[in-house]
């Protein structure tokens, strides 16, 4: 789809960036509980967005589906054009990717954990970070940033993949259910996390902890239908081959 043709149709089409399929080491034993055990997995090729989805992007569904705004969408600590959209639920994300998929007639979607943490760890394996074991409060910008809200996305250095953000900003929803013992039945390949539950697992950093940053295997969960100012989300996209493994995700009732 051309820009053009987007405009038209009043959706910005994110950037996207292509993770190749592979086995990976999924996990920590140095985490908690709920990342252990690590296990060997494997993610088919997918795409990933290079940015999380922005307020600018967010406001095109906003406008075409006449959507109420979330609470802090007028508050000028969250309502820059480049920031995370944020303080929606996950049922609310679901939304998005689906009109974005009617709009665009591609199948966006949001990423499974397994997806997220291959895209994150982008080739390493058992390292703490993307970029190794250092920890981010060693780098001299840390203590000047995040003081009142997330930042506009993109302004550091991206993974080995190109991807931004990955691990800061905000929590990203995930398509899967949460079970903190799901590792220790997660099948091999392309796992979709359990049938069932009361929580959405999310992954990545917070603005609002005093740990901003997460290590790559961190977990973290709340029910779908909470809204927080730092919570937003990233999508995800089938590829032609891998398009067949994945299932429908259904709202919640």
């Amino acid at each position: 789809m051309t820009a053009s043709q987007a405009a038209r149709i009043g959706a910005i089409e994110p950037a996207m960036v292509c993770v190749p399929e592979g086995w990976f080491w999924m996990g920590s034993e140095a985490g908690r509980d709920d990342e252990k055990p690590v296990h060997r997995v494997w993610v088919d090729a997918f795409e990933l967005a290079t940015y999380q989805v922005t307020n600018e992007q967010y406001a095109c569904f906003l406008a075409a589906m006449r959507y109420p705004e979330p609470l802090c969408w007028k508050d000028p600590l969250f309502n820059h054009p480049r920031m995370p959209a944020v303080a929606l639920s996950w049922n609310e994300a679901v939304i998005y990717c689906e009109w974005l998929s009617r709009a665009t007639g591609k199948p966006y979607r949001l990423p499974s954990e397994a997806e997220w943490e291959r895209a994150a760890r982008a080739g390493t394996e058992g390292s703490r970070y993307s970029w190794g074991d250092t920890p981010p409060e060693s780098n001299p910008e840390y203590a000047g940033r995040w003081k009142d809200g997330p930042e506009p996305v993109g302004l550091c250095r991206p993974n080995a993949y190109g991807l931004y953000n990955l691990g800061d900003n905000v929590h990203e929803w995930c398509a899967d259910w949460y079970d903190a013992s799901y590792y220790g039945c997660s099948p091999e390949r392309n796992p979709r996390g359990p049938n069932n539950g009361s929580r959405r697992a999310s992954r990545g950093g917070s603005w609002r902890h005093h740990i901003k940053v997460s290590r790559i295997a961190a977990r973290s969960s709340i029910p779908p239908a909470f809204k927080y100012t730092d919570y937003g989300f990233r999508i995800a996209r089938s590829t032609s081959t891998s398009e067949r493994t994945h299932t429908s995700t259904w709202l919640e009732p």
